[in-house]
């Protein structure tokens, strides 16, 4: 049995769970790990103490040990490498004319392996482009095409709220999103409103969606009829989930609030 931690593997790869190997590891500690196909290095993204005893077997890799001045110069010197290494795979894009833009470049800690990660409207072969680079830097050469939400993460940014974003910052990985859950938190379906810098639904979006949705369940629909306590008769125009008030259209421009408490639906 070995007790799991979480790993944000190199810099702009996703966050795996690696074996401690018995070794005492924090939270944002800077780690070198042992994988099948060399070496890496992480950040710790989680708290090892509150980890939960797992088969080691079902680890992505293990720890080798905690980074030392010396490993750390040669996250530095791979970070300069890696720079130079967008630098020659734009030209040779460029020569080769393909429909890719180069976002990150990153060297493996043993320098063994090229990850790039791109940006493309649609399916690109790149296969010579994998040949040319390989024969310039005479390394394993992996090209990885990513999306907008990838590429927000990796780039990162503010957000409307004027914070950070989310994904580049506490964000583990992408959760599933739909304008759905707009729509059940009554918000209006504005692409402006509801839309992170990416273009994309906000995260944020689904981390009070169950809250809305389990509140909003026994609420009227907008446009469906009832009666108010005064035994009118009208149509929903407005639902504020939270606060589980609503205001009723009863005609003659005539206009009721309440709480859904005190009414009944037809």
């Amino acid at each position: 049995m070995g007790q799991l931690i979480e790993v944000q593997l190199g810099e702009y790869r996703p966050v795996g769970a690696y074996d401690v190997n018995g070794i005492e590891c924090h939270r944002n500690d800077i780690i070198i790990l042992e994988l099948d196909k060399g070496s890496e290095f992480g950040r710790v993204v989680s708290d090892a103490s509150k980890g939960c005893a797992v088969k080691a077997k079902t680890a992505e890799g293990k720890v080798i040990r905690r980074s030392t001045d010396g490993d750390l110069k040669q996250i530095v010197n791979n970070r300069m490498k890696a720079k130079e290494a967008i630098l020659l795979c734009e030209r040779k894009i460029a020569d080769e004319k393909l429909d890719m833009r180069v976002v990150t470049a990153e060297y493996s800690f043993d320098s063994s392996k090229i990850i790039f990660s791109f940006t493309s409207e649609g399916r690109v072969d790149f296969r010579g482009l994998v040949k040319d680079l390989a024969k310039a830097f005479r390394v394993r050469i992996e090209l990885k095409q990513i999306g907008v939400r990838d590429k927000a993460k990796v780039v990162g940014g503010i957000g409307v709220c004027g914070r950070e974003l989310c994904c580049s910052s506490h964000m583990k990985g992408f959760h599933p999103l739909s304008i759905k859950m707009a729509k059940e938190q009554g918000l209006p379906l504005n692409p402006s409103k509801i839309s992170g810098v990416c273009g994309r639904v906000k995260c944020c979006m689904a981390y009070e969606f169950q809250v809305y949705k389990e509140f909003a369940r026994n609420l009227p629909k907008m446009g469906q009829k009832i009666t108010t306590p005064e035994g009118e008769k009208g149509r929903v125009v407005s639902v504020n989930i939270l606060k589980q008030f609503i205001t009723v259209d009863v005609g003659d421009g005539k206009v009721t609030k309440m709480t859904y408490a005190q009414s009944h639906a037809n």
